[in-house]
């Protein structure tokens, strides 16, 4: 499709292109050298005001959230959504032209099963503005949201489960809409140069300027329904619970997007294979150092337990007392520092990087370290596994990873690890 985008007027064209099982949802820039791409996760959101951004480095994607609401809700896990500007086309300010081109293309289940998270306990964020979101369990996905604007103008209530026929009836034509004390200032910088009451409704005091009636007497809470799925679609999973929100924003379902991926990686850790397995599901020692340049005392990995598909690797290293870094920090009550299990969560990754390239004669350079945290110490005698799964490559030259380290069912420590690689 085609449109002019809401923020800078210009004209640019989306195209929405299949993609295989476990891609997730990613933004294509066209219109940049190399054509980046964007993966649509929840840490790589940079901007929640008045609409959602996501973006790596310096390329940026705006107004994600319509775009994400009907490809989630039409029940799409894996697509590229292909761009010719920064910001999809606004159309008429309501999701509905993007479920009807996933209508238009149709629909193909792939072999793998679906990837849930099922709400097992309660979970909140809550704003200084006032924005509430409760996610509770519940086996379908459900959302009940209370929408009140300044002065609590125009109060709504709605509580429908989401399915695609829902959606596509219910939640997609409700349109975007905003208040002219709100966007006056945007206006008078011409910083919303595509918007006009073709693609959004206008609520100026008690009346509502729109160039066709309101398509439901309670359009606007529909609206917020719509945004609270694009931007929790950002967690990467589909969600099975009910989520009760009161005056929601794009910041607040962030909040709660952000939440869920923790808990996500959390429940992944626990869930991870403790056993160490002798045979081909692995390598040991010996085949680790085939492949890493390490040697002691600066090898952090003992044995690979075995590979997740092509984008994920789980290790162990077992922490002894005759650590050489034990001698001087803090002998008499050692901890393994940080910085080592950052060495260690650099080289597993290389470990798995080096056999998606099916190379030896390249060497991975360890370039930067981002979103790095120390939640547990790890003493003498901890056995730590060490996770890293591949999220973004540029073809042989680089590439980045989640990894975190888990010790007793417990992450002690996780980062995103950036490499280069370079000819030995």
């Amino acid at each position: 499709m085609s449109g002019t985008s809401l923020h800078t007027g210009e004209k640019v064209s989306l195209k929405l292109h299949p993609a295989t099982v476990d891609h997730g949802i990613k933004f294509k820039r066209k219109d940049l050298p190399d054509e980046p791409i964007i993966d649509a996760k929840i840490d790589n959101l940079k901007m929640v005001e008045r609409a959602t951004t996501i973006g790596e480095g310096s390329v940026r994607v705006h107004t994600v959230e319509h775009v994400l609401a009907a490809l989630s809700a039409m029940d799409v896990d894996n697509a590229i959504v292909e761009m010719d500007a920064n910001e999809p086309p606004i159309g008429d300010g309501s999701a509905q032209p993007y479920v009807d081109l996933i209508k238009k293309a149709g629909v193909t289940a792939q072999e793998e099963p679906r990837k849930f998270f099922d709400v097992r306990e309660s979970m909140h964020v809550e704003s200084k503005t006032g924005a509430l979101l409760v996610l509770l369990p519940c086996e379908t996905f459900r959302i009940s949201c209370t929408q009140a604007g300044p002065n609590n103008r125009f109060a709504q209530f709605l509580s429908m489960e989401i399915t695609p026929a829902i959606f596509e009836r219910e939640i997609a034509p409700a349109r975007t809409f905003v208040y002219y004390e709100d966007v006056q200032p945007l206006m008078e910088k011409n910083l919303i140069k595509g918007g006009s009451l073709e693609n959004a409704i206008v609520v100026r005091g008690e009346a509502v300027l729109s160039k066709e009636p309101l398509r439901f007497a309670d359009e606007f809470v529909r609206h917020k329904i719509l945004d609270i799925i694009g931007d929790l679609a950002l967690a990467g999973r589909r969600i099975r619970g009910h989520i009760v929100a009161v005056k929601p924003g794009h910041a607040a379902n962030a909040e709660l997007a952000r939440a869920l991926a923790r808990e996500q990686t959390r429940r992944s850790a626990m869930s991870g294979s403790r056993a160490i397995p002798i045979g081909n599901a692995g390598l040991d020692t010996g085949e680790v150092m085939k492949i890493l340049p390490h040697r002691y005392p600066f090898l952090m990995v003992d044995r690979v337990i075995g590979f997740e598909g092509e984008n994920k690797i789980t290790a162990v290293k077992c922490v002894t007392i005759n650590e050489p870094f034990f001698q001087g920090h803090f002998p008499g009550h050692p901890v393994m520092p940080g910085v080592m299990q950052v060495e260690a969560m650099a080289q597993v990754a290389s470990l798995l990087l080096f056999k998606l390239t099916k190379t030896t004669n390249r060497i991975g350079y360890f370039m930067s370290a981002d979103s790095v945290k120390f939640r547990k110490p790890v003493f003498p005698g901890d056995t730590m596994f060490i996770h890293a799964e591949l999220t973004r490559s540029r073809g042989d030259r680089m590439a980045k990873t989640k990894c975190f380290c888990v010790v007793n069912d417990a992450v002690v420590s996780e980062g995103e690890l950036m490499f280069t690689f370079l000819d030995k």
